[in-house]
């Protein structure tokens, strides 16, 4: 699957409609961005089943300020919804990997739990 160009209309249902979610925050005059793309791109052609998603920040300002984006490129992670990733910076092709095998291998049972237990001002939490 290549990758989606998503917007403020198609970003919400894209990551509620999808198991895993990749997002790659992005511009055009970005030097890093453009290195990351084409590992962006070439992980989105072997990895089925995950959307691969791209947002232009130029042109979805406002969906950058609500993602909370402060630096570019920045890549984030959605498993059933779920912001489970989130980091700025240009990955190279094998921690892109190593982010994906994690992601696939997270107990999403935990992970709402330990959600659950930080809205609850769990002090473990």
């Amino acid at each position: 699957m290549a990758t989606v160009n998503l917007t403020t209309a198609s970003f919400e249902q894209t990551v509620n409609d999808n198991d895993i979610v990749l997002v790659d925050w992005w511009a055009a005059w970005c030097g890093p961005c453009r290195m990351f793309a084409p590992v962006f791109e070439a992980a989105s052609e072997t990895h089925q089943g995950i959307t691969f998603g791209k947002v232009d920040t130029e042109a979805e300002r406002d969906l950058a300020g609500a993602a909370g984006i402060m630096s570019i490129p920045t890549l984030m992670a959605f498993r059933d919804g779920i912001l489970v990733f989130s980091q700025p910076g240009a990955l190279p092709a094998p921690a892109l990997e190593e982010l994906i095998g994690a992601v696939k291998a997270l107990d999403m049972d935990e992970v709402r739990t330990q959600l659950a237990e930080q809205a609850a001002g769990d002090p473990r939490g």
